[in-house]
């Protein structure tokens, strides 16, 4: 697989991530070490309570990881991830910002922050990937 040579080609390959496709999360930068993600809020993206669903957040934080995981030169899966809910999302928008904490031969630990528009700390998640081995 290897890394996207552009923006548009790494958009083109995750619009088949249909979930996250469909629940709104977009793809906004990418770099070598990491991405952006973000997802403007939807009423269908509200709980009872009418915060935000703890599962868009999860959803959003995972798609940066599959992102930012996968532009590491081999196609990667999720062995293990958790995720900290810090504060409720108060603004209209959440972005995902991933960071490559390490990258190994056959796993990666990528660390990804998600706060809302008005800059508050919303979640952290930990997602440990596992490189898969491309056979031709």
């Amino acid at each position: 697989m290897g890394t996207f040579r552009t923006l548009e080609e790494a958009r083109a390959y995750f619009q088949n991530d249909r979930f996250a496709f469909s629940n709104g999360m977009t793809l906004d930068e990418l770099t070598e070490e990491g991405c952006t993600c973000s997802v403007t809020l939807r009423p269908e993206h509200r709980n009872a309570l009418g915060g935000v669903m703890g599962g868009v957040i999860f959803t959003l934080a995972d798609f940066a990881f599959a992102v930012a995981s996968n532009q590491d030169h081999s196609p990667t899966v999720a062995l293990d991830v958790n995720i900290h809910f810090l504060s409720a999302a108060k603004g209209e928008r959440l972005i995902a910002q991933a960071r490559r904490v390490k990258s190994g031969r056959t796993t990666g630990v990528w660390e990804i922050t998600v706060t809302d528009d008005l800059g508050r700390d919303v979640a952290l998640f930990i997602g440990t990937g596992y490189k898969q081995q491309e056979t031709h």
